[in-house]
C-alpha cells in the first residue's frame, strides 16, 4: 500500500479547481515508483523558466532513440538495435538494454529540443507562461 492512498482527498477539494489531473498524477507516480529500476540515471537542472534533463546514456546510439511527447508526458524511449561488434567481448560493463524513461510535464512547460554529447542526452524544456495566467490586479468597482 503506497503513502498517497492515505490522504483524505476531502480535505485537499475544497481548496481547489480543477485539480483533478494533478492527483491522478500524483497517485500514478506513486503506483510507478514500485516498478521503477533507476536506469538510466538522469539529472533535472532548472535555471529561471528553463529546465535540462541530462540523462547518461553512454554506449547508447542516437537512432535507437526515441522522444515524444503525449498528453503532458515526456518519454523517452531506448530499443537497440543488433551493431556488429569487432573483436570477442572480455567483459561487458557497459549496460546495452531497453528502457522508457517518463516525466510529467505541468501544463505550461514545453520541450525545446535534445541533443547528445558524449554519452549525454540533453532535453531542453521551458515554462511559457500565458498572458491569462499571469498575475493581474482586479479591479475594484463602486456600487451605491
Amino acid at each position: 500500500m503506497n503513502r498517497l492512498t492515505t490522504i483524505d482527498l476531502n480535505k485537499l477539494t475544497p481548496h481547489s479547481v480543477g485539480l483533478d489531473r494533478l492527483f491522478d498524477e500524483m497517485f500514478r507516480f506513486a503506483d510507478g515508483q514500485n516498478t521503477n529500476t533507476g536506469f538510466p540515471p538522469y539529472n533535472i537542472r532548472k535555471q529561471e523558466n528553463k529546465f535540462q534533463i541530462e540523462m547518461a546514456l553512454a554506449g547508447v546510439e542516437q537512432e535507437d532513440l526515441d522522444i515524444e511527447t503525449s498528453n503532458g508526458v515526456l518519454t523517452i524511449t531506448h530499443n537497440p538495435t543488433e551493431h556488429e561488434e569487432v573483436g570477442e567481448l572480455i567483459h561487458r560493463g557497459v549496460a546495452v538494454r531497453k528502457f522508457k524513461r517518463s516525466f510529467t510535464l505541468a501544463d505550461d512547460v514545453v520541450v525545446n529540443g535534445a541533443r547528445m554529447k558524449n554519452g549525454m542526452l540533453y532535453v531542453e524544456l521551458e515554462r511559457i507562461v500565458p498572458e491569462e495566467k499571469q498575475p493581474k490586479k482586479i479591479a475594484i468597482a463602486y456600487q451605491e
